[in-house]
């Protein structure tokens, strides 16, 4: 479970930077940013 979280994580971060420099679409861009932030530290907190 915690690897899904991981994986969510990146693609949510890859996402967010393809729209910085892409599509600047920033009410989306932000939240893909704060999702992913969110995503790794639920991953740290709860990994070993």
């Amino acid at each position: 479970m915690n690897s899904l979280f991981y994986v969510i994580a990146v693609i949510m971060l890859i996402g967010w930077l393809v729209g910085v420099f892409i599509y600047s679409v920033t009410g989306l861009i932000h939240i893909l940013l704060v999702l992913a932030v969110l995503a790794i530290a639920i991953r740290f907190i709860k990994g070993k």
